[in-house]
């Protein structure tokens, strides 16, 4: 386990486990050398065990010291060769070095995969039981199990930290997972939120300030043709209110493109539907297309709104579920209303079963439509699995709407 992905607490006790092995390694050699000595005090023995225990510290001690570099499969592999060949030199010289067989478990099922570390825990037992046999010259049957017990157990141990570190990387990615699907979840909310407002302020400002400064305009036009043919003192103010209130006009419309959504803001609605559809097909590899009917009028900015979101919604519930080959965007401008429709030939769903998920997905449409009712619109849905599915929306289109 990465130190980096884990928690401070548990960085803590590995780093602790690790500094205990390695203790443990260099106690069990410090004791079997001690043995060695003590009992070849003048030999060559004793000398050659000293020496070989110096030179397995040595090596042991730079893996210790550069494990990251150990990283790298071949230097890993060319150090734990190294420690296991002067180990089995030492294992010649005196079986007392067996000792040392338990912590070389570890280090043969840590770094070897697999197989390869069975094999290798099997020879190392092999070659215990084979020095300490060539020692007495006759095996017992202690003599033999002892060191097949201890490969045993580091085999366990090894399988059940395994085991529990797999755990622990799936619940990390989980929570990893839970923590982006948050971050994600709340930048939607704030971006949503923007654009509802965004929506609401544009709204307010279409409804009630331009509507009245357009009211002022026609009452000053009107009020202008009804003056006398001598009255051009009042005739000069009528004029200045009415500049003035165009000029008013002209900026709250301002206001209302500016607060209009991007993919809207340099172009207009059937641009817009184009641009989402190329997008579409390029992310998705769907045949998407838009096909336009009747003559492009300017839009209301809640219409374009209202009907860019719900061709988006549209197309990600195509892409998220349909598994279609070919989605069709129709926008069509009639004369007293204004139709949008999406067809795609997915798999298509039972409209009157289908209900929003547990995990709160599946709102889409029904948002969608409550946004379409609330601009005295309305909405279908046509599907059935196997036959694809159709999305209809009608909005009313009547002078009032038209800008």
């Amino acid at each position: 386990m990465s130190e980096t992905s884990s928690s401070p607490g548990l960085v803590a006790v590995l780093r602790l486990v690790r500094l205990a092995f390695h203790a443990g390694f260099l106690l069990l050699l410090a004791i079997a050398t001690a043995r060695v000595w003590l009992t070849h005090p003048t030999g060559a023995t004793g000398w050659l065990a000293a020496a070989g225990a110096a030179l397995l510290t040595v090596v042991y001690c730079f893996g210790a010291v550069v494990r990251h570099a150990l990283h790298r499969r071949w230097l890993a592999m060319s150090w734990l060769a190294a420690v296991t060949a002067v180990w089995a030199a030492l294992l010649a010289i005196s079986p007392d070095f067996s000792w040392l067989a338990f912590p070389l478990f570890f280090l043969h099922l840590h770094l070897l995969r697999g197989l390869h570390a069975l094999v290798a825990v099997v020879v190392v037992t092999a070659l215990v039981v084979t020095a300490q046999g060539w020692r007495t010259g006759a095996w017992s049957v202690g003599m033999v199990l002892g060191p097949i017990i201890g490969a045993g157990v580091a085999v366990i141990i090894t399988w059940g930290y395994a085991a529990i570190y797999a755990e622990n990387q799936r619940r990390q990615a989980l929570i990893d997972d839970l923590t982006r699907t948050r971050a994600e979840l709340a930048t939607t909310q704030h971006q949503a939120g923007v654009a509802a407002e965004r929506e609401r302020l544009a709204r307010e400002i279409h409804d009630t300030l331009a509507q009245g400064l357009s009211s002022i305009i026609l009452l000053l036009r009107a009020a202008e043709t009804a003056l006398p043919p001598d009255a051009d003192k009042a005739r000069a103010r009528i004029t200045e209110a009415h500049r003035t209130a165009a000029d008013n006009l002209d900026e709250a419309r301002r206001f209302v493109r500016d607060l209009r959504p991007p993919s809207l803001s340099d172009a207009g609605l059937p641009q817009a539907l184009d641009r989402l559809c190329q997008n579409t097909a390029r992310e998705t590899g769907t045949d998407c297309r838009l096909l336009t009917n009747g003559a492009p009028v300017a839009l209301p900015s809640s219409y374009e709104v209202a009907l860019l979101r719900a061709a988006q919604t549209s197309l990600s519930n195509v892409t998220r579920h349909a598994r279609a080959t070919t989605t069709v965007v129709t926008l069509g401008y009639l004369d007293t209303e204004v139709t949008l429709d999406i067809y795609d030939d997915g798999t298509g769903f039972d409209p009157t079963t289908a209900r929003p998920a547990p995990d709160g997905s599946g709102y889409g449409l029904t948002g969608l439509r409550e946004r379409i009712t609330a601009l005295g619109g309305s909405m279908a849905v046509e599907s059935a699995p196997g036959d694809g599915t159709a999305v209809a929306i009608r909005l009313p289109l009547t002078p009032e709407e038209i800008r």
